[in-house]
Order: C-alpha cells, then structure tokens, then sequence
C-alpha cells in the first residue's frame, strides 16, 4: 500500500488551532512515548509508567487521560490537531473498544482524524515506512507483523507473558530471575552472577515474590531485569549469555513463521534490540539458517514514529480490524460502529 506523506485536512483558522500538526503515539510495556510535529512544532515526551489495565484489560479511560496530558506537556500551545496516530500494546487481544479513545480525544484536540493500531502496526511503518516484510517488535513483550499492508497480514506470538512473548524482556527477565533464584537454592543452572544482581535490586526473594505476583503488571517488572541480564553476559557470565542467546532464536522462529507469503525481508524495533550485540547475532543466524535467501534492513525509525506518519497519512489509511482502525469526524464510532473483519 503507497500512502502519502500527510494527510489533507482543511485548515482550521481559529485561535491555538495547529491545523497541520499531528501527533504520533507509541503505548508499549515501557510506558507511552509522544511525538508532535508540523507547522514549526517538533516535540517528543515521554510517560514511563506501566500502561494501565483494569482486569488485565488496557484501560483505555484512564490511558487516554494519560496520552492526553503527555500531549499538552509536550506541545505547550498546540491545543487542536489535524491527526493522531497511536499504537496500544494489546490490540489485538486486550482493547476491547479503540471508539473509545476516539470519543475521549477527538473533540479534545479537535482531531480530523484517529488511528488506533495495534503496536505491532506502528513499529512495522516506523521500520519500514509502508513497505512489505517482517517485523519484529520486542519490547517487554514481543509481537511480530508480516504484512504487505493489503492482503497478506500475518501474526505470530503476542500472546502475554503467561502463553508467549517468547524472547521478549518479559521472558528474559524471568529466565535470569530463574536462575538467580536456583543459585538461591543451590539447584543446579542457578547464576551466582544474577543472584547478585537480583538481590541489589529486589532484595530478598520473598520481596521478589510479593511484587510480582501481587502486580497488576507482572510482566514489566519481569522485564525491568533483562538489563540485569544483559550485564552479566557481558562480564561473562554463562547462564546469562546462553538466556540472550536463546531469546534471539526464538525472536527468528516468530520472524520466520510471520513471513508466509512475502518476501523475505525482516526488520526490528523495540527497546529489548538495544542489547544489540547479544541479540542481533543469534537472531539474524537462526533466520538465515532457515530461510537462506534473508534480506535485513536497519529500522528507518521507532513506533513513534511509525505512529506519526499513520497520523499524517491517517486520510489514506484504510481500516483493517482488529489491527487497525481509522476514526473521523464523519465516522464517529456512535454514527457507524465498527465492525470486525478478517
């Protein structure tokens, strides 16, 4: 699919009105993450809390309170916008109604338009910028999109830190933790090195025990110890180097089955590639071992910014659910519900 660079909305000639302003929105386990750009505005800000959930469900509610106000903290001044764009970890799986975002920002910034995908979208146009492949997003969990952005739209894994997100910085959290916890014991596998670690952390492993199984996020808590993890591989210690290892092959077996029907090209995004060395080989090796004729490229941006250019083109931008939704002020969830298709 060929979408241009922007969308055209009119201009709205009122006071604070940005007409030609869009906002991109990348809502992940590590928090949401806010770029804001056009008409003189470049911007980017951050909330780093755990996205909210309501019986494991994303709380769209009070997520978009949140979105809501990381915007006006990031663009002072920049009331109104042409378009919005944002990418909810969850979707699909875990947001049940994305009308909902509609209705509580679309009159609040004046929006022309929203796109409420899920992160896998974004992070897919932020790496590739429209163009067919695979993409491997990996944060504190891990989906992967192969899609032509027409016909062929392919998942694989996304299932939460319980069923899946194998390789993710969930699962390699607690496969350190795991080991530190066996080094505790005295079992064999354990990690003296990850012990140490834990322990300066979490403090005693009953502590460990009380936080994440009385989280309401278990998984970001996992996850917030794979820099840990990735520490310890680079003094050298074994258990650790063998978990990033392995969490780079089963990142390359979720590439490789999302590839049906498309050429083989591959990209990746998400915080958990930022351990670069420890990933990057294990996981380009195992792709190619499988599909020789591989092809990587380097990410041309993050999810934010694929967010962002969703946003500009948001006018062009045709709905595929339960991935991608397109709301306007002539399509408004109430007038026209939205209806699921495969």
């Amino acid at each position: 699919m060929s979408l241009p660079a922007s969308a055209d909305v009119p201009a709205d000639a009122s006071a604070g009105v940005h007409a030609d302003v869009h906002a991109g929105v990348d809502v992940g386990g590590g928090g949401i993450r806010v770029r804001i750009e056009g008409d003189g505005v470049s911007a980017h800000g951050e909330d780093p809390a755990p996205v909210p959930r309501e019986r494991g469900r994303v709380d769209l509610h009070r997520l978009a309170a949140r979105i809501a106000a990381v915007i006006e903290d990031t663009g002072p001044g920049v009331d109104r916008l042409a378009g919005m764009a944002i990418g909810v970890t969850g979707l699909p799986g875990l947001v049940s109604e994305p009308g909902t975002l509609w209705n509580a920002l679309g009159d609040r910034f004046g929006l022309g338009a929203l796109v409420v995908a899920g992160d896998m979208v974004t992070t897919h146009v932020g790496a590739l910028g429209f163009r067919p492949g695979v993409v491997v997003a990996a944060g504190t969990g891990v989906i992967t999109l192969g899609t032509d952005l027409d016909g062929v739209w392919n998942q694989a894994d996304g299932w939460g830190h319980l069923l899946g997100d194998h390789g993710s910085g969930a699962w390699v959290g607690a496969q350190g933790l795991q080991a530190a916890l066996r080094a505790h014991d005295g079992r064999m596998g354990g990690s003296p090195a990850l012990l140490e670690r834990m322990t300066a952390r979490f403090g005693h492993p009953l502590d460990l025990v009380a936080l994440v199984y009385q989280s309401g996020s278990p998984a970001h808590h996992l996850a917030s110890f794979a820099p840990s993890v990735a520490e310890a591989a680079r003094e050298g210690d074994a258990v650790a180097r063998r978990i990033w290892t392995e969490a780079g092959r089963q990142l390359a077996q979720t590439a490789v089955a999302a590839a049906a029907g498309l050429e083989p090209v591959f990209s990746w995004g998400g915080r958990l590639f930022d351990a670069a060395d420890l990933l990057m080989e294990p996981f380009q090796s195992t792709v190619r071992a499988l599909l020789p004729d591989a092809r990587f490229t380097p990410p041309l941006g993050t999810s934010a910014d694929g967010a962002l250019a969703l946003a500009e083109a948001a006018a062009s931008v045709r709905p595929r659910h339960p991935y991608l939704y397109v709301f306007t002020r002539t399509d408004a969830p109430s007038a026209q519900p939205l209806r699921r298709t495969h």
